[in-house]
């Protein structure tokens, strides 16, 4: 696995294993998350959750996946989402995939499409499929 910033208290495992108080970067800017995968997996389906309580600021998130470690990777969708302390704060988003020959699995955040300084969060992400024989 590898990430772009963390900070202390906020490593990428709690959000992955679904516990408080998920993940968080370290710095401001575009993150990137990547998953490498021990074997071939045949992802069906993902779940992300983001919250922000404390700005007002327009995310966009970008996952995509490759069948190579080092390879081309294949966009499953690309997300805008505008979060308000007064309003909107938590983005709930569950997609249904047929991905096979899954190894690398990347998420890239932008924190703020307005390019203010805010870090990129994620609360929890789950992974659902069959890993192949």
């Amino acid at each position: 696995m590898e990430v772009t910033s963390e900070e202390p208290g906020y490593p990428i495992e709690s959000a992955l294993e679904g516990k408080s108080p998920g993940w968080r970067a370290g710095s401001s800017g575009t993150q990137i998350v990547r998953l490498f995968l021990d074997k071939p997996y045949q992802l069906k389906h993902i779940s992300l959750v983001f919250e922000d309580v404390e700005n007002a600021r327009t995310q966009e998130f970008v996952l995509q996946w490759s069948s190579s470690r080092d390879g081309f990777f294949r966009e499953i969708v690309r997300q805008q989402w505008n979060f308000s302390p007064s309003g909107s704060v938590r983005e709930i988003e569950n997609y249904v995939v047929e991905l096979s020959e899954v190894l690398v699995l990347e998420l890239m955040i932008v924190p703020d499409k307005s390019d203010v300084d805010a870090r990129a969060s994620i609360q929890s992400s789950r992974l659902a499929g069959d890993a192949k024989i």
